[in-house]
């Protein structure tokens, strides 16, 4: 069985930075697509940012330039690196995997950590 566990959360000022951590236990990590996604309050669950098994990487247009992902395969930990946080990436935090190639749309994702929450403040 297959576990995600994030972990970085955190209410911050505008401007400010966080790292968003994910761990993955249960199968090989380093065949995964990891991938984050966020969910606003009365929104749709969003495709934030991913990275392939091959290191491939793709961001959202919102967040290019400010976050940066990141995989250790020797840890089984994948990352998000958030910096110059604005009042809109307020959301909770999902990190996901799943195996072949980067998709958007969060249905196609077999495996879900339990969300972490961000908030930032104006």
């Amino acid at each position: 069985q297959v576990q995600l566990v994030e972990s970085g959360g955190d209410l911050v000022q505008a401007g400010g930075s966080l790292r968003l951590s994910c761990v993955v236990s249960g199968r090989t990590f380093s065949n995964y697509v990891m991938t984050w996604f966020r969910q606003a309050p009365g929104k749709e669950r969003e495709f934030v940012a991913a990275v392939s098994w091959s290191g491939n990487i793709i961001y959202e247009d919102s967040v290019k330039g400010r976050f940066t992902i990141s995989r250790d395969n020797a840890k089984n930990t994948v990352y998000l690196q958030m910096n110059n946080l604005k009042p809109e990436d307020t959301a909770v935090y999902y990190c996901a995997a799943k195996d072949g190639s980067v998709v958007y749309r969060p249905s196609r994702y077999a495996y879900w950590g339990q969300g972490t929450q961000v908030t930032v403040s104006s």
